[in-house]
């Protein structure tokens, strides 16, 4: 089974930035549609990004415009490119994939956490 292995995350001050990995251990089918999630202390997990195999890109209302994710599909890795990080992004962030919307492959790696302060 393909294990998804996020990096990146840390602390980091109100307006900076981050960027985040995943990379997969095994080969997964370009076509796959790949995808961010995150969850904070108490909520949901939520569908922040995702990316088609043909590089078509949809984000959550909350992160448009501050948020970019790509993937390089030669080295089986995701990346999200998080500028104008603000409090409330604070949460651990996972990532997933699928041949449908929301991307879930079964299972779910360790995730990153990312922490704004203020």
């Amino acid at each position: 089974q393909v294990q998804l292995v996020e990096s990146g995350g840390g602390l980091v001050q109100a307006g900076g930035s981050l960027r985040l990995s995943c990379a997969a251990s095994g080969s997964i089918f370009s076509a796959n549609i790949m995808g961010w999630y995150r969850q904070a202390p108490g909520k949901q997990r939520d569908l922040v990004a995702t990316i088609t195999g043909g590089g078509r890109t949809n984000y959550a209302d909350s992160v448009k415009g501050r948020f970019t994710i790509s993937r390089d599909n030669a080295k089986n890795t995701v990346y999200l490119q998080m500028n104008s990080l603000k409090p409330e992004d604070t949460a651990v962030y996972y990532c997933n994939y699928g041949l449908t919307v929301p991307p879930f492959s079964g299972s779910w790696g360790q995730g990153t956490q990312v922490t704004v302060s203020s």
